[in-house]
This record gives structure tokens, sequence and C-alpha cells, in this order.
């Protein structure tokens, strides 16, 4: 019994109008301060929550006394700092 022929299908391409136009701004690299920038501030962040916790109870010097009259002010400083650096590396490409 002879075989049948396979028949082979054409490759889909969509309509001009119909595909994505991708501009060169939406290409371009990130510039160099953005990524740093965002670093900075999730590093800020962390360090001042940990500095406002370990000095919760030891307010001795007058440039800590500051964090202690702001109290839990200090957690939306730190997390402040850090969801600030997260929507800069939502940037980052």
């Amino acid at each position: 019994m002879p075989k049948s022929h396979v028949r082979k299908k054409k490759v889909y391409t969509p309509p001009a109008e119909l595909q994505p136009q991708s501009t060169a701004a939406s290409k371009r690299p990130s510039p160099v301060w953005l990524p740093a920038t965002a670093v900075a501030l999730l590093v800020l962040g962390i360090a001042w929550m940990v500095v406002f916790y370990l000095t919760q109870g030891f307010v001795d010097t007058p440039a800590l006394l500051f964090l202690a009259n702001i109290g839990y002010w200090n957690f939306a400083i730190g997390f402040g700092a850090m969801i600030g650096a997260l929507i800069l590396l939502s940037k980052w490409r």
C-alpha cells in the first residue's frame, strides 16, 4: 500500500497592523544611577530599622534621641525607603 503524502502547512504570520510596534526608547538600557540608587535605598532602609531596634532602649546620645522621639514612625521611614527601592528596581532593564 502506498504512503500518503504529508502536507506542509505555511507558517502563520500575523498582519502588519496587528504586530506590536516597539520603540527605541523602550529597548534602551537603564541609566547607571538607577540600580545604584535602589541598592542604596534598600541598605538605608534596613540600616535605619536595625539602628532603631538596637537603640530603642538606649538613647544616651543626642543624635539617637531623634529616633526615640519619632517612635514608630521609624518603621514608616525604613519601609518607605525599601518600597522606594522596589519601585526603582521595577523600572530597571
